[in-house]
């Protein structure tokens, strides 16, 4: 296992980042992702660890807090040392049934910080993640509460999901002019049928020095190599019942065809070569990866060892490449006659 800095930060991080979906399974759509109750959770963490990651990626609306129970319990089971552990979770989804139950006002960021805490047992968060945007609640005032919440130390550093690259960039420029604690990382949808962040947000990590953990390299299995043109449903995985996240479904059977090929080539599957692929890509700190067993955690530990000839990647990318759009089309137009020949 390799280790990357995060962003402009000190705190080092494993390639891989464990991602804990498929604990609790209770309610709703999480039922559908995983069920995993304390014992196999307590043997997929034993995994982990043991496959030197120590990077752990979990959420409160997770199974509705059941998945930061589960974690944190595991911790305490089998005597991990917190201390060798990187613990991030997220805020902003809804929690209960009350008005501010919900988004990313200062009331909710500190009631659902110290609510993680009790779940986890533990008295500090390294990453807090905003979870998505709240169009209620003034950039400002989640910045400010932000900031605050790690002044008080149970938090140690803020990272943000799936907001536009725009909406980053204004919380970052509020937090540079009020000397707050900015976002050191970002985590969104990235796979080879889901590139979409590099139209925007990439360009905005590098700029600005982000870390990127992609989640749901694998796009929710799809690119798992369980399914075909010949074969829509692979019986035992999620996304035959939970369609997300979406995909274009042609467009993916191409790039399937694609992984398959290269993964025979080095005796791994085409999840090894998916994952390697998005780990390769510049400005990719963390690739979190989730697993509901042993076994399919530790094939995916394995594509760390996998490396990709450049003819390899150059098949890939062709397969998997984004449209054009503007004004993307017109930007590397119009840059030609900057480069030096």
């Amino acid at each position: 296992m390799k280790y990357n800095f995060l962003g402009n930060t000190g705190l080092v991080v494993s390639e891989l980042c464990f991602g804990t979906m498929t604990f609790g399974g209770s309610g709703g759509i999480w039922e559908n992702i995983g069920k995993l109750q304390q014992d196999g959770v307590n043997e997929l963490m034993r995994t982990v660890v043991d496959s030197g990651i120590n990077f752990i990626d979990t959420a409160n609306v997770y199974s509705f807090g059941q998945s930061e129970q589960l974690l944190g319990q595991s911790i305490i089971d089998l005597g991990l040392n917190r201390n060798e552990l990187v613990i991030a979770t997220k805020v902003r989804g809804r929690m209960g049934e009350g008005k501010n139950y919900v988004g990313l006002s200062r009331y909710h960021i500190f009631q659902s910080v110290d609510e993680s805490l009790q779940r986890l047992q533990m008295d500090h968060i390294d990453i807090l993640y905003v979870h998505g945007v709240d169009p209620k609640t003034p950039v400002e005032e989640t910045m400010r509460a932000l900031n605050d919440i790690v002044l008080t130390g149970k938090v140690r550093y803020i990272a943000v999901c799936n907001w536009p690259a725009w909406m980053v960039m204004k919380a970052l420029g509020i937090a540079d002019k009020h000397g707050w604690n900015k976002f050191v990382g970002l985590q969104y949808y990235y796979s080879l049928s889901g590139r979409d962040i590099e139209r925007e947000v990439m360009p905005l990590a590098l700029d600005q020095n982000l870390g990127v953990m992609p989640w749901s390299p694998l796009a929710g299995g799809f690119l798992s190599g369980k399914y075909t043109r010949n074969n829509e449903k692979a019986g035992d995985s999620r996304r035959d019942v939970f369609d997300f996240p979406p995909v274009n479904k042609e467009r993916a059977y191409d790039i399937i065809d694609v992984i398959t090929e290269v993964g025979k080539q080095y005796d791994v599957s085409a999840a090894q070569v998916a994952l390697a692929w998005v780990r390769l890509q510049k400005g990719i700190t963390s690739t979190i990866i989730g697993a509901k067993n042993p076994n399919q955690l530790l094939d995916n530990v394995k594509s760390t060892e996998l490396v990709l000839s450049e003819n390899d990647l150059k098949r890939i990318n062709e397969v998997s490449a984004l449209p054009k759009e503007y004004p993307g089309w017109m930007v590397e137009r119009q840059s030609a006659d900057r480069e030096l020949k």
